[in-house]
C-alpha cells in the first residue's frame, strides 16, 4: 500500500522544487534560504523548518536526484537478461537517455554536492552492492566495473562541461560500450583471454 503524502512531505517537495528552479536559472550562487523562500512563496522560517541550512537543502536535492537516477538505472537493469552485463547495459541505457539533458542543474548540483559527500551515500551503496556481485559471475573479472565507471565518467565529464559529443560520434561511443558489455557474458570467451594465469 502506498503511504499517502503528508502536508509536510508536500511542503518539503515544494521547497526542493523551488531550489531546483533557482539552480536551473542561475546556478548555486543564487541559492539562499531567502531566495528559496521567495521562489516557493513561503516564509524563511517555513523553509528552515524543513531544511536547517543551505547545505541541508543541497543534500536533500542531491538525494532526490540520485534517487531518480537509481530508480531509472534499476528500471533499465530489470529489462536486461540477468548476468554480469545487466548493470553496465542499464547504466549505458540511462546515459544515452540523459546525456544531453538537464545540463545546468546536474552541473551545479554536482559541484555543490562535492562538498557534502554524505549526499552520495545512498548511491554509493547502490553501486557497491551491484559491483560486489560482479566478481561472482563475470568470466573476465573487472570488465563490468570498468564499464560502469567508464560510463559514469562519461556522464560526469559531460556534466562538468569537459566535452560534448553529438550525433554519430556519440552513438558510436555508446554502441561500443554496449558491445563490450554484451561480450562479458559470451560463453565463447576462453578463460585465458582474460589476462589471468
Amino acid at each position: 500500500m502506498v503511504k499517502p503524502r503528508t502536508r509536510r512531505d508536500d511542503r518539503a517537495s515544494i521547497i526542493l522544487d523551488a531550489a531546483e528552479s533557482l539552480i536551473r536559472r542561475s546556478g548555486t550562487r543564487t541559492l539562499t534560504i531567502d531566495a528559496v523562500a521567495t521562489e516557493a512563496s513561503l516564509s524563511k522560517g517555513g523553509v528552515l523548518h524543513h531544511f536547517a541550512s543551505k547545505d541541508a537543502l543541497i543534500s536533500a536535492l542531491a538525494e532526490r536526484k540520485l534517487k531518480e537516477v537509481k530508480e531509472d538505472i534499476a528500471r533499465h537493469e530489470a529489462e536486461q537478461v540477468p548476468g554480469p552485463s545487466a548493470l553496465p547495459l542499464a547504466l549505458i541505457a540511462h546515459a544515452r537517455q540523459v546525456y544531453a539533458d538537464e545540463e545546468g542543474f546536474p552541473r551545479a548540483l554536482l559541484l555543490a554536492s562535492a562538498e557534502n559527500p554524505e549526499a552520495f551515500a545512498g548511491f554509493n551503496a547502490f553501486l557497491g552492492e551491484r559491483l560486489a556481485g560482479f566478481e561472482k559471475i563475470e568470466r573476465c573479472p573487472g570488465i563490468g566495473a570498468a564499464l560502469v565507471f567508464s560510463t559514469l565518467g562519461l556522464l560526469i565529464t559531460r556534466t562538468l562541461g569537459f566535452h560534448s559529443m553529438e550525433g554519430p560520434q556519440l552513438e558510436r561511443l555508446f554502441d561500443g560500450l554496449e558491445k563490450v558489455a554484451r561480450s562479458v557474458t559470451e560463453a565463447e570467451i576462453p578463460p585465458d583471454s582474460c589476462g589471468r594465469e
